[in-house]
């Protein structure tokens, strides 16, 4: 039957969608050759869930804190201001094409007390409906592909100005819905990141500005397997560096610059090794496949065939602008690029954020350069709540760079 074939096929695929969105004849002509892309298991960890920060161009590692910050950095979350927050969103994946794909995403926090912080979140990806069959073409079952992620965070504010975070992941990855061979199974593996949040207030009071800077290294762990063990895949390790600046003109009027640099730590494939093909006719590159998971990531910063140049194009930027007024009403927008030769992704980003009493909302629309992004022309959602809102204190959120010491 097709179907371990299928579920790898599937991942490859996906993985390529999902991360780097292939767009082969957008390159100049005769370029098509230095096509290297990095592909890995379970992308869905890769995209960016929330709106608020989707609407900055995927920047958000030292962005102010909110009920989303488990993705981005959970070191964060130790300078939250309020004691409790969650947040719920909802992406559409290639809505241009179906309607049955999506990414809901689950997060929230807890302080319990002024140096420590707990979080967790929950991302589901739901791959819609897919129709499997056996190698003569005879159907054999609807099956709903899906992925999902549960972790949980610890975060401690280490100074006054710098904090810290480490977080636990479990990964589960099923490909067939449960049908298929004996030998197929859905994927597991288990992962962290490891954080840190550095944040400066200055200036004075009618004309106050902050700097905050930011580093997570994201999904390290397990390879993960849907063959028993047999075959393994990298998961998306990654490593992810940013600085925001920010400025209240006066209490109606602030302004806050991001800026984020993002690399994956995994193998870049090497277009002239020797590769062999599984007994379900999968080529794999032995030399990255066997590679340990620690050897990995080190060797991942210089590992291109390409050399030093390969390297530097297998580092995205992003970069955001978020205004508020009256610290209700935001108007973000920001701009992603990467590499022609490492998936051509280089689009424009926007969106809007309004706060109300009981919670907030925030909008994004992604105005994709080249039409190869699955979530081009999309509309994607976030409700944020606090526990304020709800019990009717006074709501301490203030949603530009400005954060409390240690002793408030």
């Amino acid at each position: 039957m097709r179907i371990i074939r299928f579920a790898r096929l599937l991942t490859i695929l996906l993985s390529l969608v999902f991360c780097q969105n292939i767009n082969a004849q957008s390159l100049p002509t005769g370029q098509e050759v230095q096509y290297n892309p990095i592909t890995t298991a379970v992308p869905f960890l890769t995209i960016t869930p929330d709106s608020r920060h989707g609407a900055m161009g995927d920047a958000g590692v030292a962005t102010s804190p909110d009920a989303n910050s488990q993705f981005w950095n959970a070191s964060k979350f130790a300078f939250s201001q309020e004691k409790f927050g969650f947040a719920l969103s909802y992406t559409p994946w290639l809505r241009q094409l179906v309607n049955d794909i999506n990414l809901a995403y689950l997060s929230g926090y807890y302080k319990l007390d002024n140096y420590q912080t707990l979080g967790a979140s929950l991302r589901y990806f739901s791959m819609g409906e897919i129709l499997l069959t056996d190698q003569n073409g005879t159907s054999l079952a609807n099956v709903s592909p899906n992925e999902f992620a549960f972790d949980v965070s610890y975060s401690r504010k280490l100074s006054d100005n710098f904090s810290g975070a480490v977080a636990l992941r479990y990964i589960r990855s099923d490909l067939s819905g449960g049908i298929g061979p004996d030998s197929y199974v859905p994927g597991h593996a288990f992962s962290s990141d490891v954080s840190f949040y550095y944040h400066k207030n200055f200036g004075n009071s009618e004309n106050d500005q902050s700097i905050a800077f930011g580093i997570n290294l994201s999904n390290i762990g397990s390879k993960i397997s849907y063959d028993d063990g047999q075959n393994k895949e990298f998961l998306p390790a990654n490593l992810r560096l940013g600085t925001t600046y920010s400025k209240e003109f006066d209490s109606n009027n602030s302004l806050a610059l991001s800026f984020d640099i993002n690399k994956l730590m995994v193998p870049t494939p090497k277009l002239n090794t020797i590769t062999s093909t599984s007994s379900d006719g999968i080529i794999l590159n032995n030399n990255e496949a066997n590679m340990s998971v620690p050897g990995s990531i080190f060797s991942s910063f210089a590992d291109a065939p390409g050399g030093f140049k390969e390297e530097m194009q297998e580092i995205n930027f992003s970069a955001g602008l978020e205004y508020w007024y009256r610290h209700q009403f935001a108007v973000r927008g920001g701009y992603f690029n990467e590499s022609e030769f490492k998936g051509n992704r280089k689009f424009f980003s926007t969106g809007l954020g309004l706060k109300m009493s009981i919670c907030s909302i925030d909008f994004s629309y992604l105005i994709p350069i080249h039409q190869n992004n699955p979530l081009a022309n999309t509309i994607r959602f976030t409700l944020l709540f606090d526990i304020a809102s709800f019990s009717g204190s006074k709501n301490t959120v203030v949603p530009i760079e400005k954060a409390p010491t240690a002793g408030n």
